[in-house]
């Protein structure tokens, strides 16, 4: 299955989606031991409608797919973090990256496998806090949207810290996240980063070489934005 368009009757599952996945026990994303049971959970009771899975749009961020109109692959090497159905790394391959994409949950690489089954990513099974020996410091391009924020505050800084590992030197590293003031309460999942916590990076080496800041409208919220792209010395 190729990607599709997002209807209205897509986004009326979608909302009916999330409010099953509230009721999931969120408390799980807390413990290092039952994070892929959470989103194993996602996925299995998603029954193959992607609307069921909130965080697949079926099309590559758009802030992405800007970035790379401007910066094509020419044969680099690059990875997608959590890539859920896979969306976001095939974007990375069309624009010319050998590409890399993994996730915590097979059940998610099994789909994105099925998605695009000539596709030239290299899906893989993976635990971001236990990463293969040889992915550390080797990508010159690595990708990660949502993935920090999908886990409670406590394990911010260590999802921050493993996304982190993966670029080589000189490499550039793009973060796509929500945004909130520090000190807000938040009752997630999602918990989307501070400000503190997405500027994180510049602690572990990095430069920020340019941000996109912008918003997306509920009618229950604004839902702040960032699109970061940072360069490691």
């Amino acid at each position: 299955m190729g990607a599709q368009g997002v209807t209205d009757d897509f986004e009326r599952r979608r909302e009916e989606a999330k409010k099953r996945i509230d009721r999931l026990d969120s408390r799980e994303l807390e413990r290092q031991p039952d994070r892929k049971d959470f989103f194993d959970q996602v996925y299995e009771q998603a029954g193959g409608d992607a609307a069921a899975v909130p965080w697949a749009d079926l099309q590559a961020k758009k802030q992405l797919a800007d970035w790379l109109a401007d910066h094509a692959g020419a044969g680099r090497t690059a990875i997608d973090v959590a890539c859920g159905l896979g969306d976001n790394a095939e974007a990375l391959a069309a624009a010319g990256y050998r590409t890399t994409a993994f996730d915590l949950s097979r059940k998610a690489i099994d789909w994105a496998r099925q998605r695009f089954p000539d596709s030239p990513v290299d899906y893989r099974v993976a635990d971001l806090l236990e990463l293969p020996r040889g992915w550390i410091g080797v990508f010159d391009l690595v990708h990660e949207c949502y993935t920090i924020q999908s886990v409670a505050p406590s394990m911010h800084r260590a999802f921050t810290e493993a996304i982190a590992s993966l670029v080589a030197p000189g490499g550039t590293l793009l973060v796509y996240t929500r945004l909130r003031p520090v000190g807000e309460a938040v009752d997630g999942p999602p918990w989307p980063l501070t400000e503190d916590e997405a500027g994180h990076f510049a602690h572990l080496g990095f430069e920020l070489v340019n941000e996109t800041r912008f918003a997306f409208q509920r009618p229950d919220r604004t839902s702040p934005h960032v699109f970061a792209e940072w360069r490691r010395a």
